[in-house]
């Protein structure tokens, strides 16, 4: 399967980058929330081709109605995470592809075409970039460790959302060695299992935003939970937050629900 996977988003990569480097039309899926037609092109090419190759998973994307869909063998996919880098020609938008069997992780792949960075991983073998071996960083403390984080499209719409965000900037910002937003959520937790972060923390994050990038990072030795510490449920949990293990507890203690 890994073989096939990987051809597959491969040839994706190149509608990919056609839309990357042309033009785009852009709509609104919510007050901030863009789609273009190359969200929706490489999402189609990628379901053709693995519902015709993996006959067994089902498969769950962004851009469908995934409402009769049930989450078991399943190939969970984000055609472009981070599409509003993607639409104004900043770097860091990817491909993310989570393969799970009866629920359970198996392979995760976050592929940036544009930087040409390849983020693999298969459970119990370990995570890749590039054909390299990562592992997720040594900080042990909070203060010495940057962050990365994101901002929820509802912060717009939604003052509890916005208070989130604001709140917890102002408590782990003091804390920690700084902190980076750069818009994809795939490519920041892969940056955590990669050493680059020592943690990342978001809301209202849907499961193809970290579908792929959780099976990664776990890989690399790093550690997913929910804000209470709990095992972190992509379809139910609001907020996600990832670490290089050793400084997770801090990141809990500073942030607030």
């Amino acid at each position: 399967m890994k073989t096939k996977l990987i051809e597959i988003i491969k040839e994706a990569s190149e509608l990919f980058k056609e839309g990357y480097y042309g033009t785009k039309k852009t709509s609104f899926k919510g007050k901030k929330d863009l789609v273009t037609q190359y969200d929706v092109a490489v999402e189609t090419f990628l379901k053709e081709k693995f519902t015709e190759e993996f006959r067994d998973f089902n498969i769950i994307a962004e851009e469908s109605d995934n409402k009769d869909i049930e989450f078991n063998n399943s190939i969970i996919i984000d055609p472009i995470d981070g599409t509003t880098n993607f639409v104004n020609g900043l770097v860091h938008c990817a491909i993310s592809v989570g393969v799970y069997k009866n629920k359970k992780p198996y392979m995760g792949i976050v592929y940036n075409p544009i930087l040409e960075q390849f983020y693999f991983a298969e459970v119990g073998k370990g995570a890749y970039l590039n054909d390299e071996k990562i592992s997720v960083n040594q900080d042990h403390e909070l203060m010495t460790s940057l962050m990365a984080t994101g901002f929820p499209y509802t912060g717009a719409t939604n003052r509890e959302d916005l208070d989130f965000v604001i709140k917890n900037l102002e408590t782990i910002l003091p804390r920690c060695q700084d902190i980076r937003r750069l818009g994809s959520a795939a490519i920041d937790i892969c940056m955590v299992a990669a050493g680059n972060y020592g943690g990342f923390y978001e809301i209202n994050l849907k499961p193809w935003d970290v579908s792929a990038g959780i099976i990664i990072l776990t890989e690399a030795g790093g550690k997913v939970t929910n804000i209470d510490g709990e095992a972190f449920d992509m379809f139910e949990d609001k907020c996600i937050v990832a670490s290089n293990r050793k400084i997770h507890g801090e990141i809990l203690e500073c942030l607030e629900a």
